[in-house]
């Protein structure tokens, strides 16, 4: 590989380090303080591009880290929070799409994924562990998994947990294995309800004394991206984000845009509307996290309480004249918001260390000072967050994605304008991105003078440089576990 693509592809991987290949150091998570508390707020299809509408994440930004290079490892739902809740890639989850033989809920099950969760590792170690909101897609409160009675997976003292909550209302939840109805009152909106469940949560593990892990995670903004009826006229006028990628398909662009037509002024204002709508719809995610933030002082405990704040995926609209949805490698889909504040993570700072979902459940595990399984590919964030000098940090993150070959029932099928690629896989550094289709096509782009991803480079690479690439990508493709997976990362000078 020529020195120039080299150094193009490390990028600030070589400036700063990486941490332990295995867990990270736990010793100095929660140092004289008890174990510290952990709320983690997970969105659903939520883009970089709402944060601006969301002052109480603007300020969570302030109080603590922001991760300008966070990537998932699939730009779908059900693939990406299986990697979030294991700390796996999907090629050893085996959960690749949302529903069918390689996706979904029962596919989860089937191949054994919730042994490997983070909830019941930490329940072990004397967590309370709480989950609410959204799991899988696929799941239904009223499962019961052989059992006599709706079915709580192990590692969870408190779930309270949705099937189809994306219009908010009239819902049911498996509260603790009995299934309960919500109708269409303003109090029985869905984030709104989680919020308050999630204070209760929280007031009764202070009184326990117990340290705790909670996971929230909603189902806004994804469509139809439903507003609290407080939040429903607000912002009026609003229109959505025109970057230089609006409209404008990169060149030369793959065979799979080929059918793409510009968008037609009908199509911007229904971008627009369905942008308000999103807006909307996290108003009262963020009024969540400024609740909580409050709940958690007010109960003294909020100096040893970790807020993460991230999304499952990103969200296109209009970019490289795509219709809105997500599941490309682009930016706009593959790179999220995470942001951490909490005990020794020092305020308003940013870290350009390439890190996955697969991160969070290591970085979980040990924060409450615990080591994660071996086959854990993620490693843990705790040593950036706290300002550790850390070594031989991943240099390439890997993103996995397979067409979905079903679509029934899916809340995420894709028709072909709205972003629905052959199935490839992709690796990302801070400032460049390859992408290997399974038709043989490629992409290539460097982000330091090309940040929209307009113009495809993968011609112009030489032979060698391709090749280099694709060995990289092949052997991320195959890791297992965190020190083989961030030794496959790695990408020669």
């Amino acid at each position: 590989m020529g020195v120039g693509l080299a150094a193009s592809l490390l990028g600030a991987c070589s400036s700063s380090a990486g941490a332990p290949a295995q867990g990270g150091s736990a010793a100095g998570s929660g140092a004289g303080r008890g174990k510290p508390n952990i709320v983690f707020v997970l969105t659903d299809d939520l883009a970089t591009n709402l944060i601006p509408y969301m002052p109480n994440v603007r300020q969570l930004q302030k109080d603590g880290m922001s991760f300008s290079n966070y990537y998932v490892t699939d730009s779908l739902c059900c693939p990406s929070r299986s990697s979030i809740l294991t700390g796996q890639f999907p090629h050893n989850t085996g959960v690749f799409t949302n529903n069918g033989s390689d996706g979904g809920y029962q596919a989860f099950n089937r191949k054994g994924n919730e042994r490997k969760c983070y909830g019941p590792a930490m329940q072990k170690a004397g967590y309370r562990t709480g989950f609410m909101g959204k799991y899988l897609n696929g799941y239904e409160p009223a499962d019961t998994n052989g059992t006599d009675k709706p079915y709580v997976p192990p590692g969870w003292d408190e779930w309270d947990t949705a099937g189809n909550g994306y219009p908010e209302f009239d819902y049911d939840l498996n509260e603790n294995g009995k299934v309960v109805s919500y109708g269409h009152d303003p109090e029985d909106y869905l984030t709104d309800v989680v919020s308050r469940k999630a204070t209760s949560f929280i007031d009764s593990s202070a009184a326990a004394k117990k340290p705790f892990m909670l996971e929230l995670a909603t189902f806004a903004p994804h469509g139809p991206s439903t507003p609290a009826p407080r939040d429903a006229a607000t912002f009026p006028g609003l229109k959505a984000p025109r970057t230089a990628a609006f409209d404008t398909p990169p060149s030369p662009r793959p065979k799979w845009q080929d059918s793409l037509k510009p968008l037609s002024d009908r199509e911007k204002r229904s971008i627009d509307q369905k942008f308000t709508k999103r807006v909307r719809s996290v108003q009262a995610v963020d009024d969540m996290i400024g609740h909580l933030r409050a709940e958690l002082k007010a109960k003294g405990i909020a100096d040893n309480t970790y807020i993460v704040f991230s999304s499952d995926n990103g969200f296109h609209m209009g970019e490289h004249r795509l219709r809105p949805g997500k599941q490309t490698a682009y930016d706009t889909d593959i790179r999220v918001p995470l942001v951490v504040a909490g005990p020794r993570v020092k305020p308003g700072s940013t870290t350009s260390q390439p890190a996955e979902n697969i991160d969070l459940s290591p970085t979980f595990q040990d924060l409450a000072g615990l080591t994660p399984a071996a086959t854990t590919d993620g490693l843990s964030l705790a040593p950036i967050l706290h300002g550790e000098r850390v070594d031989d940090w991943r240099q390439a993150a890997l993103i996995e994605h397979h067409r979905p070959g079903s679509k029934k029932g899916d809340p995420d099928a894709a028709p072909t304008d709205s972003g629905n690629p052959p199935t490839y896989e992709a690796i990302r550094t801070p400032d460049t991105l390859w992408v290997e289709y399974a038709d043989g096509e490629r992409e290539y782009y460097d982000l330091k003078t090309d940040p929209y991803e307009l113009h495809n480079r993968a011609a112009a690479l030489s032979q060698d440089q391709r090749e280099r690439l694709h060995a990289t990508l092949t052997a991320l493709q195959h890791c297992h576990g965190s020190t083989a997976c961030a030794k496959a990362s790695r990408i020669e000078r």
